[in-house]
């Protein structure tokens, strides 16, 4: 149990500004009396009642609404209020203060009518759904991701996880080793049957049946995760080969200043598009060249920052520029960059300005031969593009998200976080190390029961079924205040 969580609480739990609404919510135990002396009424369960919302003297407020929602039937699982006004700051602060006024008069013994009601922390309301079994962690923490969406695709997904299709994935995981933990255990505890384990209870069938259900849900994390998070794309390459138009055209706005002046970009400029319902974060940087070729300090500054832009990337548009090819220097500058590059980086090369007379027609350069690969090194794509008439565009958008590992339809994910990977990969390598076992013909059950115990135990971290406290409050706390 977290600490104070038998507080009554109480917040504003509209975002901040003017809007048409405004709502202040409260949440604890017996709010039937504080309710009454708010509204001057008894209210009925889960109905909207309009009215007068006065303060100590009598005087009203604001009109508006108030419903209340007995435990355990509320967001929260405890008597939750929500009193709705006008949406002004000034209103809904005095409604508040209000709140925390009445709990603090005495009742008809004489004692506060509510004792201990406080501000509530962010998150603490959706702590408290969690803490009541209202939601689990999973759920919880889509909320969030609800609030959060930056794309369409990523709040349906949210949605559903909001709804319990995450969850009941790692349910349906967490009873398949709840089953094959008890025939393990079972046998460890009764060695005198002499039950040929393995082969009559199927269990290396029913172990490879969990792993592959396994692989196929932590693939559909690591698709909500890029769903939720977001590709973010670097554009790289020399001075004047076109990556601030690139970015005009992939953002389909004028972004960054175009000129034909070298060094023209001098710090990172960044949007964020969607391609497929996914979010891709992309980074036009300063033109890469030797420091001793910059214009001045500013410029100098601004390489500095590309590269360390490249090193966080989780793909890198390594720009090119047709007309130049056949130059030397250019060149030997090109091949000079993509040996820079991190090791190890999701890298597309990408040829612009298709569509200038000097561009040549025949095929793009070998891209083993531009970083100084072997010729056996896994093929980096290709592309001809135009930033200036769209030409490829479409074809380049296909090529990120399939540089992210993107490969399914938003319409079939749910949104998932690093921390779900993270358990997921944990139960994976688990049940890897427990085949392993079983497969020898001397199956260590111990050791074997032990695997299958902690990929459980990694399982239950999702949903909330073994959690510390201290990661709660990590959680809980990124919310925002009256959710």
């Amino acid at each position: 149990m977290l600490p104070r969580h038998h507080d009554p609480i109480a917040a504003i739990a509209t975002a901040p500004g003017r809007g048409a609404v405004g709502i202040v919510r409260l949440s604890g135990r017996a709010l039937d009396p504080l309710a009454q002396r708010l509204t001057g009424r008894a209210l009925r369960p889960r109905v909207a009642h309009y009215g007068p919302l006065r303060d100590a003297a009598g005087r009203p407020i604001d009109h508006g609404l108030a419903l209340f929602f007995p435990a355990p039937h509320s967001y929260t699982g405890e008597d939750v209020l929500e009193l709705q006004a006008h949406g002004g700051p000034v209103v809904l602060q005095l409604l508040l203060a209000r709140c925390l006024e009445v709990a603090a008069e005495p009742g008809e013994d004489g004692l506060p009518l509510l004792p201990g009601l406080r501000l509530a922390r962010p998150g603490e309301f959706t702590e408290r759904a969690f803490l009541n079994h209202k939601l689990d962690l999973a759920q919880a923490e889509a909320v969030a991701d609800l609030i959060d969406a930056s794309t369409e695709a990523a709040a349906r997904s949210a949605a559903r996880s909001l709804g319990g299709e995450f969850s009941r994935e790692v349910a349906g995981l967490r009873d398949g080793l709840i089953d094959l933990r008890m025939l393990v255990e079972a046998t460890l505890d009764f060695p005198e049957e002499e039950i040929d384990f393995l082969e009559r209870a199927d269990a290396r069938g029913r172990l490879a049946r969990l792993t592959a259900q396994l692989r196929r849900v932590l693939d559909g994390a690591r698709q909500g995760a890029l769903l939720r998070e977001g590709l973010q794309v670097v554009i790289a390459g020399q001075p004047n080969a076109g990556k601030s138009s690139l970015l005009n055209a992939l953002a389909g706005a004028e972004l960054a200043i175009v000129t034909a002046i070298p060094g023209t970009t001098r710090d990172k400029v960044s949007q964020t598009v969607q391609i497929e319902g996914v979010p891709v974060h992309i980074t036009d940087t300063a033109g890469l060249r030797a420091p001793e070729q910059a214009a001045d300090e500013v410029e100098r500054i601004g390489i500095e920052r590309s590269w360390q832009a490249i090193a966080e990337a989780d793909a890198v548009i390594l720009l090119h520029d047709l007309t130049r090819l056949g130059q030397p220097d250019y060149e030997a500058a090109d091949r000079a960059i993509a040996r820079q590059l991190p090791a190890g980086a999701r890298l597309v090369h990408v040829y612009n300005k298709a569509d200038a007379d000097a561009a040549p027609p025949g095929p793009l350069p070998q891209a083993e031969a531009l970083q100084g690969l072997p010729a056996a090194a896994p093929e980096v794509p290709r592309l001809r593009l135009s930033a200036r008439t769209g030409e490829g565009l479409e074809v380049l958008r296909r090529t990120l998200l399939t540089l992210a590992g993107w490969h399914a339809s938003p319409d079939g994910v749910f949104l998932a976080r690093e921390r779900h990977l993270q358990a997921l990969r944990a139960a994976q390598a688990h049940l890897d190390e427990a085949g392993v076992l079983a497969a020898r013909a001397d199956a260590a059950l111990d050791l074997l029961a032990e695997e299958l115990r902690l990929a459980h135990d990694a399982l239950g971290e999702i949903t909330g079924a073994c959690t510390p406290d201290d990661l709660l409050g990590v959680i809980f706390s990124r919310f925002c205040i009256g959710k």
